[in-house]
């Protein structure tokens, strides 16, 4: 059977998340019944991890193996027009070999989280970037962020539901920055880039919870590295929404 690797952006919003499941629709069911009616049976995508409810990608990477030899194009127009008014696009599709596989191949993830300060509501964002309504300090976000950099115990920043081995990850990189503003603003949106081989659940959102309270100077950046040294989830600040997380890569 033919393998084809999908590149798909998605808003999150309507979704239970990327994993199947029986409590409402997913990003994951939608792409299969997609592919259901391209292929003519049931045919299991594969993702490159799992997104929560509410949570966006800019490149999720999945693979999907058909009965139909297709070119790579067709596989993706095809998808395309099945998925109808869903919020999800294959943005590309191409033809791997069976050792390929959309989770276990990979190498490195990329996140990002959207942080706007400004105190107007959203319009034209609204559940794509979280809207905090007090200035933010980035530059001291940033500064605390760097701590993290490294094999730490992450049980401060893990959802307490998490269902993995070990609280213990390596983060590659980390960065907050203030991207330039748009038009009618003074400055733009802050933007929390993240890059490791895998994440706990939650891990990001409650990381960038956390740095919003470095931002907003409640916390010191030394407040934050305790919380990290001190491997206790209830050193954690408020968990960010799920509106500005975004899957931005995923590299094999």
């Amino acid at each position: 059977m033919p393998r084809y690797k999908l590149t798909i952006e998605y808003d999150g919003g309507p979704y239970v998340g990327w994993q199947r499941q029986e409590n409402g629709p997913s990003v994951q069911a939608a792409l299969e019944a997609a592919a259901q009616k391209l292929d003519g049976g049931p045919r299991e995508v594969y993702g490159a991890g799992r997104t929560d409810s509410g949570v966006h990608a800019l490149a999720m990477v999945a693979h999907v193996d058909l009965e139909k030899d297709l070119r790579a194009d067709r596989v993706r127009d095809a998808l395309n027009h099945h998925l109808g008014d869903h919020t999800i696009a294959v943005l590309q599709a191409e033809r791997v070999g069976d050792a390929f596989h959309a989770r276990f191949s990979a190498v490195r993830r990329g996140y990002v989280y959207r942080v706007i300060d400004r105190r107007a509501k959203l319009a034209l964002d609204r559940g794509r970037v979280w809207r905090v309504p007090r200035a933010l300090d980035a530059a001291a976000m940033n500064e605390a962020a760097q701590a993290l950099i490294g094999t730490h115990d992450f049980t401060t920043f893990r959802d307490s539901q998490c269902q993995a081995d070990s609280p213990v990850k390596s983060l590659d990189t980390i960065s907050v920055s203030r991207q330039p503003g748009g038009a009618g603003e003074t400055l733009g949106e802050i933007h929390i880039e993240v890059e490791a081989i895998s994440f706990l659940h939650r891990q990001i959102r409650s990381i960038a919870g956390s740095l919003v309270e470095v931002g907003t100077g409640k916390w010191t950046p030394d407040d934050f590295k305790a919380a990290l040294e001190a491997a206790d989830r209830t050193r954690c600040g408020p968990v960010a929404p799920p509106d500005g997380l975004y899957l931005s890569f995923v590299r094999y």
